[in-house]
């Protein structure tokens, strides 16, 4: 017999801690090799089966492979391929595995500066694709990794294991979990627990020994007996061989049963661990929850002490903050703006004088008085944690347009197109403030304000809503409660087309028709809003037109989704001719912009800035009241910046706390949430009554689907059944109408000269006399 030392061949024998044990037969010039490989043993350690494969160095390898262990050392290192991306596939990086961990960097010589990436082992599931695709998965993330060859995956797998095994065991050799018990209790169920595993491992250490012992006197008296040339000496020998096989047997059956017990006792408390980790968790997230409510008061009971109505009559709203105890560093808060297209860059300069003035009222208690006479629902179904395949949707999908892309339900939102257009007025007492408003300017910066809040519930809403349906309908009446009513219907279908009506009481009328125009570019989505909006107050009749900036989706295919709005928003006042031109900076990774930032600047007919408004699309606006400009140097780009002196900005609009629980509920908003809620009376085609919506925020996606399939198909098939009737009017010469809107109706706008969808009226009335119909069946 003879030890053999396979380089780079037992890892295809067998894939886990081989021990490989070699037979050599000489005789008539020639050497045959019988090679056996069978599993490790409890003496073969992780070590021992390094050394295994490894040959000694300096016994005439010249060369050691990139991927190899040094005899007693648990640093692996080599080339794998690392899948990146679906543009650049999979790259070579040098990945080194050392002390449980798993690193890698684009070259070796990153090691001494960069790691890009580290992988724990013991919390890692090891598996294999085919011959040379090695995937690890960790904290909900999947590493794809290559090989050059299949033995050269073996070896990196059967390193992985050992070092995933070795890891897992520093790991419970180190840990202390205790149950959540008294002190006394935890200290005592822990020495009984220790004494117990040392006996235990005692009992095998004691089986170990005697099955070595017998082990080798059973291969002595092998050996013995193949030397054997005498029958009756033979017998002796044999019965010497079954007696000591009999004894081989019976420690073995005696380590076995030891094993079990341990295997039991280790299987029982490791339940109590579990259970001790668990209370810890849970503990953890009360906790959690508890600060973030505390962080919640906090912000409340600070901004309601901010707003507080504490100010004497005379003291200049400008230093109010001084009188509230803040720092006095107005003369050191210089902020720069971006330059808009148009207009000139600026500079604004915080007054330090006390200079009486007026200006737009700070963002008050708005909602001490807005509470709505019916409570409302609070919560919908928890989002169902269903996965999909992104890239096997929508790489057929690209340069379509997206309202003409089959989408599952598992990439919409529960609610339609429509009531997403209804949130824009989560914020409409900044519209009543600004009908109270005697100043056009205060209240251009109110609209201005307005304008921005719209996007600021986008920021997590990555989903897509639901494409109305030709004719589709919703309505949000809080008549009652706010003093407004809302209608919309989507009035076109290619290109999608919806329209927009507004009335309150406290003195606004808002309306607006958007056509969205959305193009999937294989990185990003871009969503263009078409269509101006239009903004009326009964009692001045100030008219203001603005229109929307391009909504961004980022990461579609790899990555986590995120979305951004950029460009220019110009608010016209057509009755004063004053404007308000707003700037949405787009994300920049150089950038040390903050970002989401929103500048802005109100101007009168004349040109001249009144007002300096900033902030971000995502959480507040501020304005500040401009008291003296001038030239100052150039910019970066050669123009000329206009240095601004302002008083202390006072806050428009600051956007509220999302609810409990908001990212199981897809991260909508106090209003969304109530927005899909079942209403009675409503018209016929209303999206509250939209079958696959509805099965879908009940968490029933599988069903949605089926009913959202069925929904289209009979979408289409009454577009064919108008296409075959207008193609049987034009062969008869016959006029045909087509379809037409049952609340809506095209008129050329006098300010724009746009020829579009407008309220006609007659839904209000409908309602209240419960008269449906002349409402068609679309559902």
């Amino acid at each position: 017999y003879c030890n053999i030392e396979l380089q780079g061949c037992w890892p295809m024998l067998t894939p886990m801690h081989p021990t490989v044990l070699g037979r050599c037969i000489y005789g008539e010039s020639r050497i045959v090799l019988f090679v056996s490989a069978v599993p490790c043993l409890s003496g073969c350690t992780p070590q021992s089966a390094a050394e295994l494969r490894m040959s000694d160095q300096g016994k005439g390898s010249a060369s050691t492979p990139a991927g190899a262990l040094a005899p007693g050392s648990d640093t692996y290192k080599g080339w794998l391929f690392k899948w990146t991306n679906y543009l650049k596939g999979y790259q070579r990086r040098w990945f080194v595995l050392s002390n449980g961990l798993l690193s890698y960097y684009r070259t070796q010589a990153e090691m001494a500066h960069t790691c890009r990436g580290t992988i724990n082992l013991a919390t890692a599931h090891i598996d294999t694709e085919d011959a040379c695709n090695i995937v690890l998965s960790s904290g909900g993330r999947t590493y794809h990794l290559k090989a050059s060859t299949e033995v050269e995956r073996q070896r990196w797998v059967t390193a992985l294991e050992l070092a995933k095994a070795k890891a897992i065991r520093m790991m419970n050799d180190q840990s202390g979990d205790e149950e959540p018990t008294t002190q006394s209790d935890r200290s005592e169920g822990i020495q009984g627990t220790l004494k117990t595993l040392i006996s235990k491992l005692d009992d095998l250490g004691t089986c170990n020994d005697l099955i070595a012992k017998h082990g080798a006197a059973l291969q002595r008296s092998l050996s013995e007996l193949e030397a054997l040339r005498v029958p009756v000496e033979g017998g002796e020998k044999v019965k010497g061989v079954n007696e000591r096989a009999t004894l081989f047997r019976i420690t073995s059956n005696a380590m076995i049963n030891a094993c079990r017990d341990f295997l039991d006792l280790a299987e029982t408390h490791s339940r109590r661990w579990q259970r001790a980790l668990q209370y810890e968790r849970e503990q953890r997230i009360h906790l959690e929850e508890t600060i973030e409510q505390l962080a919640k008061q906090h912000n409340s009971l600070e901004r309601a002490w901010r707003e507080a109505p504490t100010l004497s009559a005379n003291t200049p709203i400008g230093s109010e903050r001084l009188q509230k105890g803040e720092a006095s560093d107005e003369d050191e808060d210089t902020e720069y703006f971006d330059a808009m297209e148009d207009s000139p860059a600026f500079i604004t300069v915080t007054a330090t004088e006390n200079t009486q003035h007026r200006s737009v009222s700070p963002y008050g208690l708005y909602r001490k008085e807005m509470q709505p006479l019916r409570r409302r629902r609070s919560h919908i179904p928890d989002k169902p944690n269903y996965s999909l395949n992104l890239w096997s949707i929508m790489k057929n999908c690209i340069g379509k347009e997206l309202s003409k892309i089959p989408m599952p339900v598992n990439f919409n939102e529960p609610l339609s197109m429509l009531q997403r257009l209804t949130e824009d007025l989560e914020y409409h007492e900044l519209l009543d403030k600004a009908a109270r408003c005697e100043s056009s300017l205060e209240q251009l910066c109110l609209v201005a304000a307005f304008s921005v809040s719209s996007y600021s519930t986008t920021i997590h809403r990555t989903a897509k809503p639901f494409n109305p349906l030709l004719g589709e309908t919703y309505e949000l009446d809080r008549l009652e409660d706010f003093g407004y009513r809302s209608l919309c219907e989507q009035v076109s279908h290619h290109p999608p087309a919806a329209s927009h009506h507004v009335i309150s009481q406290r003195g606004w009328t808002l309306w607006q028709e958007i056509t969205i125009a959305s193009k999937f570019r294989g990185k990003y989505l871009s969503i263009m809003p078409l269509g101006a909006i239009h903004l009326q107050f009964h009692s001045s009749g100030n008219h203001y037109v603005w229109r929307k900036v391009t909504s961004t989706v980022h990461n579609i295919i790899v990555g986590k989704l995120w979305i951004d709005q950029s460009g220019d928003i110009e608010i016209v006042n057509h009755r004063t001719k004053e404007t308000c031109q707003l700037k949405f900076s787009p994300y920049s990774y150089f950038s040390r912009e903050v970002p989401r930032k929103v500048t802005g600047v109100v101007s009168d007919s004349g040109g001249q800035a009144h007002y300096i408004l900033s902030g971000t699309w995502d959480d507040k606006i501020e304005s500040s009241k401009i008291v003296q400009s001038s030239k100052g140097g150039s910019g970066s780009e050669g123009k000329q910046k206009t240095v601004y002196q302002t008083l202390s900005p006072k806050l428009l609009w600051k956007k509220y706390p999302l609810p409990d629980n908001a990212e199981n509920m897809y991260f909508f908003s106090a209003l969304a949430l109530t927005l899909n809620e079942p209403e009675d009376g409503v018209g016929l085609t209303d999206s509250r009554l939209r079958p696959d919506q509805r099965l879908m925020e009940a968490g029933r996606w599988d069903e949605a689907n089926s009913e959202k399939q069925r929904l289209e198909e009979k979408q289409r098939a009454v577009r064919r059944r108008r296409e075959a009737e207008a193609t049987d009017a034009l062969d008869d010469g016959r006029e045909y109408e087509g379809f037409q809107p049952q609340w809506f109706h095209k008129r050329t706008n006098a300010i724009t000269g746009e020829t579009n969808f407008v309220y006609k009226g007659g839904y209000w009335e409908a309602k209240d006399s419960q008269d449906w119909s002349m409402c068609t069946e679309i559902f």
